[in-house]
């Protein structure tokens, strides 16, 4: 145990392994920091990774009484920081847990916990521990939709979970200040930000924007060291990469339509994606010369291509249009496709494997899971009949096509 700021105590684990994580080796280990405040009411900020449960659990009872733990806090669900949750929350009566509404189904699948054991929190609420006052503030999709992020507002430490952490293991130092020279985190500190957060860089500046409106002393992360001098080089970091990406950037809309609920979707993704500052173009093939549509394929950064599915196959002329790929240089440009249907929806998929075959970075579901972990997003984009009904998830691949363009 190691108080960091009055009455606020690190109580993790430092992991010096080479630890499997994310598909990667973290060659320098990393560490799982938790916190314990204490107060007239306790209440610890997160937990450590599953594999350290038990030893976490019989440290924590040796500096603390566990009937005496009155909040466990999880920012963020997955394992590396709530893992010791299951068999804490057995062993702290008196404690409730306290996250976001997304966090709970997700808590009680893990850990078999009742519902009974959680207080939900949304942005702007407060607890209070009796002389001190935490604050809740949601980041959702940094990294999962779930996180939020703690402030203690007596001693302005900002607990942030994954944000602005570092993969390293350094048994000896822990805040920033206790480093020789703070410069030689640095790069660890870039690559943690490229790895883990960059993937989501559209939900930085609502969190920089949080941020930026609490007076901070600490940034007390959940991997590597506490940040505690220089946290505007830190945040502006994130900030800056967050706005780093090409500008002007085009996007053509082909499509064609038969009740035009395929129309409807292609007008829905033109307006968010000019809402997200993408300059937009649709096109229905049915109405425009082919060889003018194959230039403009050319010239976009990106290209949507909808129909629907008529007898389980595509619609209209498109198919003519898509059949041209393989003749123009569109290796590697980014592409999606969508359409609507009433039974079947064979069309998107069919468009799927033009897309794939004459080379073009088609945006996939998988891929999409694997750079992100976001299960809401669905390549190829396929609604049934109505659009309107759907528009959660044509808002949602729209976001992350134009990503794809953009950066």
């Amino acid at each position: 145990m190691k108080e960091i700021a009055k009455n606020i105590y690190w109580v993790g684990k430092v992991d010096d392994r080479k630890v499997p994580f994310h598909r990667l080796i973290l060659e320098k280990g990393t560490s799982y920091n938790a916190y314990l405040i204490k107060d007239e009411k306790n209440a610890l900020i997160d937990t450590v990774d599953l594999l350290f449960g038990r030893e976490f659990v019989e440290n924590l009872a040796e500096v603390l009484p566990l009937d005496t733990l009155s909040y466990v806090v999880i920012n963020h669900t997955e394992p590396d920081h709530s893992g010791a949750l299951g068999a804490l929350i057995r062993k702290a009566p008196n404690a409730q847990v306290v996250c976001t509404a997304k966090a709970v189904p997700e808590l009680m699948a893990m850990y078999k916990i009742e519902a009974s054991r959680f207080l939900v929190v949304t942005t702007g609420d407060e607890l209070s521990l009796g002389e001190t006052t935490l604050s809740f503030h949601e980041t959702p999709f940094l990294h999962t939709e779930e996180t939020m992020v703690t402030y203690h507002k007596e001693t302005q430490v900002l607990f942030t979970c994954d944000i602005f952490s570092t993969h390293v293991a350094d048994e000896g130092v822990l805040k920033i200040s206790e480093l020789p020279d703070a410069e030689t985190m640095l790069e660890d500190f870039k690559v943690y930000y490229k790895l883990i957060m960059d993937p989501h860089r559209r939900y930085i500046l609502p969190m920089i924007d949080v941020v930026k409106n609490l007076p901070l002393t600490m940034i007390a992360t959940s991997h590597g060291y506490v940040l505690d001098q220089d946290l505007e080089k830190y945040i502006g970091f994130y900030e800056e990469s967050a706005h780093e990406g090409k500008n002007n950037v085009k996007a053509l809309i082909l499509f064609n339509s038969m009740s035009g609920n395929t129309k409807k979707m292609a007008r829905i993704l033109e307006g968010e994606l000019t809402a997200q500052g993408i300059q937009v173009e649709s096109v229905n093939t049915e109405k425009a010369d082919k060889d003018e549509v194959l230039r403009k394929i050319q010239e976009a950064d990106g290209v949507l291509f909808g129909s629907s599915t008529r007898y389980a196959d595509l619609s209209g002329n498109l198919e003519t249009i898509l059949k041209e790929l393989k003749e123009l240089e569109v290796e590697g440009k980014v592409a999606a496709a969508f359409g609507s249907y009433g039974w079947s929806g064979e069309a998107a998929e069919v468009i799927q494997d033009y897309l794939l075959a004459a080379g073009m970075k088609a945006l996939r579901s998988s891929d999409v899971i694997k750079s992100t972990g976001m299960d809401n997003v669905t390549f190829p984009l396929r609604v049934k009949f109505n659009p309107e009904d759907s528009l959660p998830m044509i808002k949602a691949a729209s976001a992350v096509f134009a990503d794809a363009i953009r950066y």
